[in-house]
Parts: C-alpha cells; sequence; structure tokens
C-alpha cells in the first residue's frame, strides 16, 4: 500500500490511538478518585481460530490501558441456556463494567437470546436491543462500536454528513442498521442496501458516503463509485481483505479507508472507550 497517495487514505491508527489515550486516562483517574479498575469481560464460545485471535488483540489493548481484561472460555456445545447463565452470573458482578460476548457464536445457540441477558449498563458492545433502540431514536447510549468506530473516522477526517447522500451496503443489527441511524441522526439523506438490492451499482454511484458492511471479499466494484465520493470499508474477509476491491475503487474516491488499518483498530478502541464510561458511571463520577 505504500504506492497509496496518502491524502486519499483515512488512516484508522491515529484516532484509535488517541482514544485508547482518552480510555488511559478515564481509567487512572477510576482508580485515583475511586479505587475501582474498569473490567471487560469478554465470553468466547467455541474455538474459531478468529475469534480466538480477534480476542487477544482485545486483551492486549486493555491491559495497554491499564483495564482488567477477563475471559471466560465455554465449548463448542454449550446450550443458549450455559450461554445465558454466564452472562448472568457477569451481569451480578460488581467488578465487570462491560461484557462482550465475541460473535458469531456456533449453532444452534440463539444469539439474540444471548444478547439480551447483558445488562444495558454493561452492553458496551451495542448489542442489545434497548441500546439499539436508543441508537435509533438519537438517545444516550453505548452505541455498536463499528459504527461508532466509523463515526468518530469521519469526523476526524472533516467529513460533511449533513445533506450528503449516505448509501450502507449491509443490513446487519450491530452495524448496516445502526450505521444508518447514526448517520440519519447527523442529518444524512440515506439509503440502506444489501446484497439482494436491485440495481445496487446504480444506488453505490450515487453516494457521497459510502459504507460497505456486506461481508463479502471485493463485492463492491471500484467502477459503482462516484468520483469523489468518501468509502468506508467495514469489511474484513479471508486474506485481509475488504467489502470493497481498493484497488479499482482508488481513483474514483476522495478518501477511503484500507483494510487492515482502517475501520478495525477504532472498533477495538470504542470498545475500550465505553467500558471506562461504563464504570465511571456506575461510580458516578465525572470521567467522560
Amino acid at each position: 500500500m505504500d504506492e497509496v497517495p496518502n491524502n486519499k487514505l483515512i488512516d484508522g491508527r491515529p484516532s484509535a490511538r488517541r482514544l485508547l489515550e482518552h480510555a488511559k486516562s478515564n481509567v487512572d483517574r477510576l482508580r485515583e478518585e475511586h479505587g475501582v479498575t474498569a473490567a471487560l469481560a469478554t465470553v468466547l464460545v467455541g474455538d474459531d481460530p478468529a475469534s480466538a485471535a480477534y480476542v487477544r488483540m482485545k486483551r492486549r489493548r486493555c491491559e495497554d490501558v491499564g483495564m482488567k481484561s477477563l475471559l471466560i472460555e465455554l465449548p463448542r456445545g454449550t446450550t443458549t441456556e450455559e450461554l445465558v447463565a454466564e452472562i448472568d452470573k457477569l451481569a451480578r458482578d460488581d467488578s465487570v463494567h462491560g461484557i462482550l460476548l465475541q460473535h458469531p457464536v456456533p449453532a444452534p445457540i440463539d444469539r439474540r437470546a444471548a444478547f439480551e441477558a447483558i445488562p444495558m449498563k454493561k452492553d458496551v458492545d451495542g448489542v442489545t436491543s434497548a441500546t439499539l433502540g436508543r441508537v435509533v431514536l438519537g438517545m444516550p447510549s453505548f452505541v455498536p462500536c463499528t459504527p461508532a468506530g466509523i463515526m468518530r473516522l469521519l469526523s476526524d477526517y472533516k467529513v460533511e454528513i449533513d445533506g450528503a447522500h449516505a448509501v450502507v451496503v449491509g443490513r446487519s443489527p450491530i452495524l448496516g442498521r445502526p450505521m444508518a441511524s447514526l448517520l440519519i441522526n447527523q442529518h444524512a439523506t440515506v439509503t440502506l442496501c444489501h446484497s439482494r438490492t436491485r440495481n445496487l451499482p446504480a444506488i453505490v454511484r450515487h453516494a457521497d458516503i459510502l459504507i460497505a458492511a456486506v461481508g463479502k471479499a471485493r463485492f463492491i466494484q471500484g467502477d459503482w463509485i462516484a468520483p469523489g465520493a468518501v468509502v468506508i470499508d467495514a469489511g474484513y474477509n479471508e486474506g485481509n481483505v475488504g467489502d470493497v476491491d481498493f484497488e479499482a475503487a482508488l481513483p474514483h474516491v476522495r478518501l477511503i479507508t484500507p483494510v487492515p488499518g482502517g475501520v478495525g483498530p477504532m472498533t477495538i478502541a470504542t470498545l475500550i472507550d465505553q467500558t471506562t464510561i461504563a464504570a465511571a458511571q456506575e461510580k458516578g463520577s465525572g470521567v467522560v
């Protein structure tokens, strides 16, 4: 990626570092003022190597800012009831301030039932229906981490959202749908699409801001993208490639996130930061 013009890249790493510095200052203040160490509990079900690697990365970031990181590993074959019981224990544990259920979880677990066992005050990954409802309505809440990280990147790179036409490709309840809501709440006109949308290339060509979150490698083609568009690639697929054909898109865009190094660092940093805020809210601290 050395040949990519720097003025076209949205690099998530500097923004993530600043957010982690903010989280560390929160952790330090909570420890000094209340004797409390913010703690994130991660529940990992099964033995998926990609999920295990992602959990290790999150735990390292917790340690970097001085947070506690608890890992609850459950075997493949765990039932929905057993998973919910483990989450209930964490929900009742006052030393745990945030709960993350690493997804995907293996079938036949009812993922939604497991998410709903997380109390909203500890829902630092923004996955419960109560949290998502508040996001849609623009009410204060924790926000799904990837959409929240994307909004911060757009702000850091001074991308004008007010009045822009944003196209979100992907309708997942923890990425595409809350992403659309956050953009609407910032006065964008939003078209929410997915892999079955008819005439998708024609719709994408009208996007001032394109959010690719469909989960298919290089699904968005370069000639779909309007000249001067801002492209946020929230995909991560086998081979370290995103949902956008990066090389083909590059001549068309004003700004674009690389994969890796774009959205990913912001997702983890947002999770860590929201956990410190949850710990502060638990103590009634003025940390923000």
